[in-house]
């Protein structure tokens, strides 16, 4: 049964906000929700912008191209071209002490990891009687040390507002000392204004950040709602040539957030198929640094593995 499961979302994986035409797809970013500006005017003013952006993987397969010949350590190497990683090995297995030591000891100081909770509490158990698990994850992963960036958590389609009890008490319950985003993926959970504040506001209580997903195929999470001062976003791009443009766009709505307090942006740049995700991380952070005046490391491949589309 574990095999299935696990070939499934391999699966769901592979065509999550996937499209046949990109190009027909209205990429737009909608306006804030209200609530985002009081959020942001609430937090503390003159501190330091925190930026991370990285991609979702450092497997040499997926990014081709962006290793040089004879790279011995895939981490070693991303880890000094990037300062963070959406690390979503940990939601296929669930990690243990020994592994997470492992990979702090590869990377630098400053480097983030990002780590997905692992399916067994998401997908298997769906919040029910988690917190046995919830805690063996934190305790592993709090072995990253200053090198732990924020956990998040991503439910399944099909978890929906109906299943809210669940989600709260897990919430409610996780470890203070472990910083948290959520993906909520189900339709409904933004539909319904209700629902949407009900959720949003379990989020502030608890100051859990409520991750912004901009994929082609799921208009719909793009919500363009923050809980906290902390931007989560995952971009999915569609290996076409609106992926620059979107991301062009995203600088001018963080530009707006950052005058309005945002005080972290957690960036990670995915694609349906990731080779070219290095080149797209790359822009970004050019753009990032030419805009807010920073000094984020560009890629050293990034410029030499082609033009983009």
């Amino acid at each position: 049964m574990h095999n299935v499961v696990n070939s499934y979302l391999s699966i769901q994986k592979m065509k999550f906000g996937k499209v046949e035409n990109p190009g027909a797809v209205d990429f737009t970013l909608p306006k804030d929700d209200p609530e985002t500006a009081r959020v942001l005017r609430a937090a503390p003013k003159g501190s330091n912008f925190e930026v991370y952006v990285g991609c979702a993987k450092w497997n040499r397969t997926d990014l081709q191209g962006f290793y040089p010949k004879g790279t011995k350590d895939e981490l070693h190497y991303y880890s000094r071209q990037f300062n963070c990683i959406e690390l979503n090995a940990t939601f296929y297995k669930m990690p243990d002490w020994k592994q997470v030591e492992t990979w702090k000891n590869k990377t630098p100081d400053g480097f983030k990891f990002f780590p997905k909770l692992t399916n067994t509490i998401s997908h298997y158990k769906r919040l029910i009687e988690v917190q046995p698990e919830v805690e063996i994850f934190c305790n592993a992963i709090s072995n990253f040390e200053n090198r732990l960036g924020m956990a998040f958590l991503q439910l399944h389609d099909n978890f929906a507002p109906k299943d809210f009890g669940r989600l709260e008490a897990t919430l409610s319950h996780f470890p203070k000392g472990i910083p948290l985003a959520v993906e909520v993926r189900n339709e409904q959970w933004f539909a319904n204004k209700q629902v949407s504040h009900q959720y949003t506001e379990l989020l502030e209580r608890l100051v859990l950040s409520n991750i912004i997903v901009d994929t082609a195929g799921r208009r719909d999470m793009l919500h363009m709602r923050l809980t906290n001062p902390v931007a989560f976003v995952r971009f999915v791009g569609a290996n076409h040539p609106t992926d620059i443009s979107r991301l062009n766009d995203w600088i001018a709505r963080i530009k707006k957030w950052r005058n309005e307090g945002l005080q972290a942006l957690y960036f990670f740049v995915h694609q349906n198929v990731e080779l070219d995700s290095p080149l797209l991380a790359a822009h970004f952070i050019h753009s990032m640094n030419e805009t807010f005046g920073l000094s984020l490391k560009i890629p050293d491949k990034a410029g030499e593995q082609g033009t983009l589309f």
